[in-house]
């Protein structure tokens, strides 16, 4: 366990809708067994749908779930605070603190948080992860140069997470060729070239010694003194550059990476586009001619993200996630017993509208 004396490391994982955070999360969890584990999951949503989905072992994960906004957003008694204040006052019974945020949130805002003297003294940024959706980024998907206001929108996201990253996963690679893998290296090393490491999620696995405890941002001991993030001299401001060639990782130097916040604060006012709304429905599910009716609703509206959970005609309980019009289905995990509920993620997307092409497409009813 982590000594008192000591800060605890917190790393937190960020990524665009759909990236697979939450995937790599649980692989991650459960295949760290040399540490106890707190995880906080944030969602942009009313209900949680990525907590249930974790499926992780039963001893050495402690699993805090905040839904329905953006982590370290608000006042002083924000969801986010009151945990790591619950936190603080446990910190000798767990190890490292992983933060899962929300696929539309940048991390300067819980970088920021961390600063505060409140905690400060107890906890330490390790590192921050932004988990890359790979097929996505090749396919032009984070183009700022796209046509519509929800892509420009995402574009605009998808940099900052960047920006603010010290580790950036290419996920979803399985399919890929090392030539699109060189190619999406490239793309974020132009787009961000102070990311620090590479790294590729083969089977939406990373190596333990690769993600936790790195230690980037300045030493553990709590009597150490702590330049302020948003402090940063110029000269610690300048470009990293590393293009070796992919062999599992890439790396720049090894000197702490430090950022620089002051130019982002207005990114802690979330673009008032995006929205979420949840469906609901009392039958059972076809489950083909639900994942083809939400396939068709995300090419019609600008919906970027769809993810809950059904019941099939055949009884038995399933996942939805959709990024666009990408859709998968797996049997959802046995704690599991929600009812049948859709998030939709997209941007100024009109529930009413979306609701109307499912009662329309599908003989349940949905709403």
């Amino acid at each position: 366990m982590t000594p008192p004396t000591f800060k605890t490391p917190v790393t937190i994982v960020t990524g665009f809708l759909g990236s697979g955070k939450t995937t790599l999360l649980g692989n991650l969890l459960n295949q760290t067994h040399d540490r106890t584990l707190a995880l906080i999951v944030n969602e942009f949503g009313e209900v949680s749908i990525d907590g249930p989905l974790l499926e992780v072992r039963e001893d050495g994960v402690e699993l805090h779930d905040v839904h329905g906004g953006l982590l370290a957003y608000g006042g002083e008694g924000d969801a986010f605070r009151r945990t790591l204040r619950a936190l603080r006052e446990r910190r000798h019974t767990f190890d490292h603190v992983l933060i899962e945020t929300s696929g539309l949130a940048v991390p300067t805002a819980v970088m920021v948080t961390l600063e505060e003297p409140e905690f400060a003294a107890d906890f330490l940024l390790d590192a921050t992860l932004v988990v890359v959706d790979t097929p996505l980024l090749l396919a032009g998907a984070f183009s700022p140069e796209a046509g519509d206001e929800a892509q420009q929108s995402a574009a605009r996201v998808f940099d900052a997470q960047l920006e603010y990253a010290d580790v950036a996963v290419l996920n979803k690679i399985d399919a890929l060729s090392d030539a699109d893998l060189l190619q999406a290296e490239a793309d974020v090393r132009h787009r961000a070239p102070r990311v620090r490491f590479l790294e590729l999620a083969y089977g939406a696995k990373l190596d333990t010694q690769l993600t936790l405890g790195l230690n980037l941002h300045g030493s553990r001991r709590g009597a150490a003194h702590q330049a302020p993030v948003s402090g940063a001299p110029d000269e610690l401001m300048q470009p990293l550059h590393d293009h070796s060639a992919l062999d599992g990782h890439s790396h720049g130097d090894l000197d702490a990476h430090v950022h620089s916040l002051s130019t982002h604060q207005h990114f802690h006012e979330h673009d008032p586009g995006w929205q979420s709304f949840r469906l609901t429905s009392d039958e059972a599910q076809n489950l083909p001619e639900l994942v083809r009716t939400v396939q068709n609703v995300a090419r019609v509206f600008p919906v970027l993200r769809v993810k809950g959970f059904v019941q099939g005609e055949d009884g038995g309980r399933y996942a939805v996630q959709a990024v666009r019009s990408r859709v998968e289905t797996h049997a959802a995990p046995p704690k599991v017993d929600a009812p049948n509920e859709l998030i939709f993620i997209g941007y100024h997307v009109s529930r009413k509208k979306v609701t109307e092409a499912l009662q329309k497409a599908l003989p349940q009813r949905w709403g």
